[in-house]
């Protein structure tokens, strides 16, 4: 019996693509959208996770952020 699993995701952007990335098992796609760029990385998972030999993790990790108070000027990073 087939069963659904949740993964995360973290999607950032480099140039004109968006990036994927999967950290519960290491997995990246990209796409032009974030949508596309999440719908590549789940088909990468799923054809990932036919591999019978394959070990599964039970958790999943989750995004969080935190603010600090600094003094200097934020500047955008240039890639």
């Amino acid at each position: 019996m087939e069963q659904l699993q949740k993964f995360s995701a973290i999607v950032h952007k480099e140039d004109d693509w968006y990036v994927s990335w999967c950290p519960d098992i290491d997995i990246a796609s990209q796409g032009k959208t974030v949508e596309e760029a999440v719908a590549n990385l789940k088909e990468a998972v799923e054809l990932y996770l036919e591999d019978e030999d394959v070990l599964v993790p039970q958790t999943t990790s989750f995004l969080t952020t935190f603010e600090v108070s600094h003094a200097k000027t934020s500047h955008p990073v240039s890639a």
